[in-house]
């Protein structure tokens, strides 16, 4: 039972920490780019709306309770990203003078970006999204299995793990980042780029994919 559920759990870390599928990496690093250290408490509040979000779809999807087009998550999944993307650049372009009374511009007093309600709800309903794009693998992992409390539960604290390596890896490439650009504005936006840029090319492969 031990060494199932820590197979379970590599599965999870392996599947959101892919290279080769790196679509989870970049939505994670464009939802968690504008934060630092000294926001973590709105950083965990973003982090947690991303984790419920995937977390019910994946139970509710690998369990059979709702249906699953895996094609077309596989379409939405990019588009999440990429609608993610523009909400930084917005936010990080958004000028002070548009709101006098907030001198400290685009970031609050703690570091972190302005707009955290919008990303938050962003958060929880792409959470959802790429829930249904985990329970897809899960799903082809499990096959036959008669049990599948255990897997799933190995497979989500898999992909928490996971996810926690990616935002600590997005925060301290920020962090070196910002100080060589001599902006963290720079940096939010030049990740944003990056990642709107990806998620703009396999949006466009998948759509054509789906369509042929």
């Amino acid at each position: 039972m031990g060494s199932e559920f820590l197979a379970y759990l590599r599965l999870g870390v392996a599947h959101i920490a892919d290279l080769a599928g790196y679509d989870h990496i970049l939505f994670v690093a464009a939802l968690t780019g504008g934060y630092t250290l000294g926001a973590w408490r709105r950083l965990l509040v973003l982090v947690t709306a991303f984790t419920v979000g995937h977390s019910v779809t994946l139970a509710l999807a690998t369990l059979r309770l709702v249906t699953v087009d895996a094609p077309l998550i596989e379409v939405l999944i990019p588009a999440t990203i990429l609608v993610t993307s523009l909400a930084s650049i917005v936010l990080a372009r958004r000028p002070d003078e548009s709101r006098p009374w907030r001198r400290s511009g685009w970031r609050g007093a703690d570091g972190g970006p302005r707009g955290g309600p919008l990303l938050y709800l962003l958060a929880l309903g792409f959470g959802l999204i790429h829930g249904l794009g985990f329970s897809t693998y899960l799903r082809a992992l499990l096959g036959a299995e008669s049990s599948i409390a255990m897997p799933l539960l190995a497979f989500n604290l898999g992909l928490e793990a996971g996810q926690l390596l990616i935002v600590a890896v997005t925060l301290m490439i920020g962090a070196a980042a910002s100080r060589l650009l001599g902006a963290r504005r720079d940096w939010v936006l030049l990740l944003a780029g990056i990642t709107g840029g990806l998620a703009t090319l396999l949006l466009i492969q998948r759509v054509a994919a789906l369509n042929g």
